[in-house]
């Protein structure tokens, strides 16, 4: 196997795990809690700016890079750092999100909140660079191990990190969706009335898991700035946050097996398959058509198969 397939395979496998990462976050807020999170994607964005510029150091008077704070962190520090800033970022925005409103507005101001963090991120330059965006990341684990950042056998040792840490969130979600308190955010979900009748808090509950699914999120982009050494406004637009949408409803919203199906089959499989379609109508057809081709899989699920390729188990209890 050549070098340059090896590098493409070890890079999709951290781009699998990533994904996975992050479309079970969304499933904690989606699909298990019934939040319409389409601000999704700015919890993945801030996990990658928190672990940027925790691994790129200091900002210098030479620098070429404009960014705010800045620190030489070991891995897997920043990655830590970047969990606890999208569990904060996520308790603002729920804050304001989820006391008042109903889903659908929800769903609105989120998506606000998603346009202006991409503004206030692409127009104050000194926070992270502009529009520019942060580059030359370092890689980590390539100093402690001795080996080319570029070289085939570092990709795959970061690969198989990543995976590692993708099922350790695993253990996390799988845990929580298996727990009275999952059990309690599928009540909220199917019945609110019915859960505060019997005393359920609605705000504290999805406040928390919102929370979660931020730290999660977080951890997905801060998992893909070390791996890919570079972030900007661009990689994060409000678009990607439907891409992850499609996963979860494809797979199975609410089914953690589902969505790691759904992860597989739209954000890694099926978008790297129209990169290698023939060019047709220039390079920017060829984006295009991704989100076109995105679409129209989602809209055939949402008419033939609503509950996805593994839907949600309905559960049944005995009495007491």
């Amino acid at each position: 196997m050549s070098q340059a397939v090896q590098f493409y395979l070890s890079t999709l496998l951290a781009y699998i795990g990533v994904d996975f990462i992050a479309c079970w976050a969304l499933n904690l807020q989606f699909g298990v809690a019934g939040i319409l999170s389409f601000c999704f994607i700015i919890f993945q964005a801030a996990g990658a700016y928190t672990a940027a510029v925790l691994t790129l150091g200091p900002e210098t008077p030479t620098s070429f890079q404009q960014y705010f704070g800045g620190a030489h962190l070991p891995f897997p520090l920043p990655v830590l750092a970047a969990a606890v800033v999208g569990a904060l970022l996520a308790l603002v925005v729920g804050l304001i999100t989820l006391r008042r409103l109903r889903r659908d507005y929800q769903a609105i101001v989120m998506l606000v909140v998603s346009l202006i963090a991409t503004l206030v991120a692409t127009n104050a330059t000194g926070l992270v660079n502009g529009a520019n965006g942060l580059s030359l990341v370092p890689k980590p684990l390539s100093k402690g191990l001795g080996l080319s950042p570029y070289g085939t056998t570092y990709q795959w040792i970061f690969a198989l990190v990543v995976c590692g840490i993708a099922l350790v969130c695993y253990a996390v979600v799988h845990r929580i969706t298996s727990s009275p308190y999952g059990r309690v955010l599928r009540a909220l979900r199917d019945n609110e009335q019915a859960a505060v009748a019997v005393g359920k808090n609605p705000l504290a509950l999805r406040l928390g898991i919102y929370a979660v699914g931020g730290a999660l999120g977080a951890v997905s982009g801060a998992l893909l700035v070390e791996a890919i050494s570079a972030w900007s406004p661009s990689s994060w637009l409000y678009p990607e946050t439907f891409s992850y949408f499609a996963a979860v409803i494809i797979g199975g919203s609410g089914n953690d097996l589902g969505v790691a199906i759904g992860a597989l089959l739209v954000p890694v499989g099926f978008l790297e398959a129209v990169r290698f379609m023939p060019t047709i109508g220039g390079p920017q057809f060829l984006g295009a058509l991704e989100w076109i081709a995105v679409g129209l899989l989602l809209l055939v699920f949402l008419w033939f198969r609503p509950r996805g390729i593994v839907p949600e188990r309905r559960r049944k209890y005995p009495a007491s």
